[in-house]
């Protein structure tokens, strides 16, 4: 029988903490002119360093002021409010020498006599699971990707005497309801308000910031490196160049190949052929073929007879495919001759990964390829959305762009993030 050892947690490697990062983390203690504030709110730039900083302060402040009661701790998932807060915050607790203990199947934490429940909020339905919860105070990470009824819900049941709310976030756009309801509102609703640059972050060197400054362009360096709210709008892919982004490249000069499939029936499908040359990704060659635009429809089986005469004798790892293309991924499967990866079809950070994969030049594109270029130059955002405060671009030119995204979404950065900076 094999046994398995308990991890032993790690314990945080504390660093000085800025004048920005010291207002998060003492705001409501006895003496601060902020302590009778019912929220803090830290806004700003990635890398800022307000994660850290509100973990502390709001370990400190439930810990101080409670005992015996319940806080809510929650992150847009379940997997990324482990990996970004509970995985620090059980460290940053060893470093201090308290005690916790981590329930993972029902998702909460013992600290002292205080329980922390975990939650995802990634959809409307979330909410409910807040029902029946009285609590002491609450942690939300990444709060502007919350659906507004969860934050108000949250919110609500915090309803003990003295509780306090402790929420951050990266900005979106001027009108999402997070900028117009809470910090266009901050006197309003009793909110202290900071925010966060990259400067505010003393562990950062000038190199690393200098880094990050050249990963984003456009709406994403506004938002992500200047901290701004600002709307998306114009070209969704406004950094591409193609004097930077389109080459003349053999086959024969790639290492490994994959193929990623966007799936239409009325819409068009498309195939892009990617190959591996010195340390870039090329899409070396395309197929597009629109049903609605050609007046003739194809079956399953046809498209995936077009997929073989595609690929012809290349080697492939994998075909990626929109997991949403269930009827294509079967005929695939069916056939056995190529292994299917379901794609990370998330389209916000989709955009963003292939935003910054353009803007470091880590993905171009073979001449020949002229239905992508014709998308580059007119897929847009959808500015009536934006007015809303959502970030939708409109979805037509897209179906090209849709699978290359599929394919930097899974492969480049495998729905994890930045892969390359490790």
């Amino acid at each position: 029988m094999r046994i398995f050892k308990k991890k032993k947690i790690k314990t945080f490697q504390f660093k000085p903490f800025s004048l920005k990062q010291k207002k998060l983390l003492y705001w409501w203690q006895d003496g601060s002119v902020h302590e009778n504030k019912d929220i803090v709110i830290a806004d700003g730039a990635i890398r800022s360093g307000k994660t850290i900083a509100m973990i502390c302060s709001f370990l400190r402040w439930s810990l101080t002021n409670f005992e015996s009661q319940d806080f809510i701790i929650a992150g847009k998932s379940m997997g990324a409010l482990k990996r970004n807060v509970v995985k620090p915050m059980r460290q940053i607790l060893e470093s201090w020498v308290i005690k916790s203990e981590y329930n993972r199947s029902e998702n909460f934490i013992i600290i002292g006599s205080n329980t922390y429940y975990l939650f995802g909020a990634n959809n409307e339905a979330s909410q409910d699971v807040l029902q029946g919860l009285t609590a002491a105070g609450a942690l939300a990470d990444e709060v502007a990707l919350f659906p507004q009824s969860f934050v108000d819900q949250m919110i609500g049941r915090c309803s003990i005497d003295n509780s306090k709310i402790f929420m951050n976030c990266n900005p979106r756009g001027p009108y999402h309801y997070f900028k117009t309801e809470y910090i266009d509102k901050i006197k309003e609703k009793n909110v202290y308000y900071l925010h966060f640059t990259m400067e505010d972050n003393l562990t950062l060197s000038l190199k690393v910031r200098e880094r990050y400054k050249r990963m984003y362009s456009g709406v994403f360096f506004k938002r992500y490196i200047l901290g701004l709210w600002v709307m998306a709008e114009g070209l969704v892919y406004d950094m591409f160049d193609e004097i930077k982004h389109k080459v003349s490249i053999d086959d024969e000069l790639c290492t490994e190949h994959y193929i990623s499939c966007d799936y239409g029936t009325q819409n068009p499908t498309t195939f892009g052929l990617w190959g591996k040359y010195q340390g870039k990704w090329c899409k070396i060659k395309e197929y597009y073929y629109s049903g609605r635009d050609e007046s003739k429809q194809k079956t399953d089986e046809e498209y995936y007879q077009d997929l073989e005469n595609f690929i012809g004798k290349i080697k492939i790892k994998a075909v990626i495919v929109d997991p949403s293309a269930a009827s294509f991924i079967a005929t695939i499967k069916k056939h056995g001759k190529f292994k299917v990866k379901k794609a990370n079809n998330d389209v916000i950070d989709g955009i963003r990964n292939m935003s910054t994969a353009l803007t470091n030049c880590l993905i171009a594109y073979n001449n020949c390829c002229i239905n992508t270029f014709r998308e580059f130059f007119s897929y847009v955002w959808d500015e009536k959305a934006a007015e809303r405060g959502e970030d939708k671009p409109i979805k037509q030119n897209d179906h090209c762009l849709d699978s290359d995204r599929y394919f930097v979404n899974t492969v480049l950065f495998r729905g994890k993030g930045i892969t390359f900076l490790k």
